[in-house]
This record gives C-alpha cells, sequence and structure tokens, in this order.
C-alpha cells in the first residue's frame, strides 16, 4: 500500500509544473530593470568628467526625456521599470501557454 502511494506521489511531481505569476514576475523584472538604468545613470554623474555617460546617453533615442543627470535617472527608472513590467509579464505568460499545452 505504501509502495502505491509513493507511485502516485512520484507521478504527481514528475508531472507538476510551476505556474509563474505573470503580475510578479512583471513587477520583479520591471524593478530590476529599473534600478540598473536608475545606477548606472546616477554612477556616471557622481563620477563626474569631461563628457559624461556618451554611451548611456544613447538611451535618449528610446526613452523620450532621459538625459543623464539626476531627472534623467527618474526618467530612466519609469521607462525601465515599465519595459522590464511588459516583457516579464510577457515572457510569463508565454511561459505558462506553454506549460499549459505540456499538461
Amino acid at each position: 500500500m505504501e509502495n502505491v502511494q509513493n507511485d502516485t506521489i512520484e507521478k504527481k511531481l514528475l508531472h507538476s509544473t510551476l505556474w509563474l505569476n505573470t503580475e510578479a514576475v512583471g513587477l520583479g523584472i520591471g524593478l530590476v530593470c529599473g534600478l540598473i538604468v536608475f545606477v548606472a545613470t546616477n554612477w556616471l554623474v557622481i563620477k563626474g568628467g569631461p563628457t559624461v555617460g556618451p554611451h548611456l546617453q544613447l538611451l535618449s533615442q528610446f526613452f523620450i526625456g532621459y538625459s543623464v543627470t539626476f531627472l534623467g535617472s527618474l526618467i530612466g527608472f519609469m521607462y525601465g521599470f515599465a519595459l522590464g513590467a511588459m516583457t516579464g509579464g510577457l515572457i510569463a505568460w508565454i511561459y505558462n501557454k506553454i506549460a499549459a499545452l505540456r499538461e
């Protein structure tokens, strides 16, 4: 009897799939992406120099209003958060759809 129970438990474990919460994944990836832009921008602002962050300034081509300043870091955080949240939510949604097809 105990052996039969172990078999069913093992089968359940083998066939169970981790379902992702799209909101949680989106929030997590959004915060990480936003903080990366925020910290990178402020790092360059604090570091200073004759030309501050020419490569990071290229983000202004995609993020309207962004610049390598403290205010720009706040704008960059909002853009990074929004882009990361949408991307993370989309990845989790696609993963859940594929996991549903697997079952």
